[in-house]
């Protein structure tokens, strides 16, 4: 078994659509960034790279590379799903977390959960998704951006995890 851990943050800013966990939420402001900047996405390749220890998004989708302008994050997970086959192991689970003030996260948990479960193969019991805010206090929550953190268990291809 591998653990991995991954944290992304994008700034929101006005006349961008603003997409976590490949859900458009309607919102006055959205994530600035290279592809979609979907900050829950980023965060969970980043923990399926970091247990797999093959670096982070960055390395394997530069954002000085045209490729990926406005690309849709789910369809970079799905390119690190193949990455973690290739490497012989599939999740056991994922765990996140979305760090925002605001918009409120809850009525769009569940579709995030269904987009990411999909696109990775595994049952929704699988992967977890909460939201909390800091209370005002930080960028986020002063309303300047939103983060994300995941953990996920990786296990070898084929092994069972009760």
């Amino acid at each position: 078994m591998k653990v991995g851990i991954g944290y992304d943050v994008h700034q929101l800013v006005r006349e961008r659509r603003l997409i976590i966990g490949g859900v458009e939420i309607p919102y006055e402001k959205g994530l600035l960034g290279h592809s979609d900047a979907d900050v829950l996405v980023h965060a969970i390749m980043d923990s399926i790279l970091g247990a797999l220890g093959l670096g982070d998004i960055g390395k394997h989708f530069p954002d000085d590379d045209n490729q990926y302008k406005d690309i849709s994050s789910l369809t970079l997970l799905e390119r690190v799903y193949n990455i973690m086959l290739n490497s012989k192991y599939r999740i056991g689970n994922i765990d996140t977390i979305i760090i925002a003030e605001r918009p409120r996260m809850a009525p769009y948990i569940e579709s995030m959960k269904k987009n990411i479960a999909k696109v990775l193969n595994i049952p929704l019991s699988c992967i977890n998704i909460k939201a909390t805010t800091t209370e005002k206090l930080g960028f986020e929550g002063r309303g300047e951006g939103i983060s994300a953190q995941s953990v996920c268990l990786l296990v070898p291809s084929g092994s069972k995890l009760e």
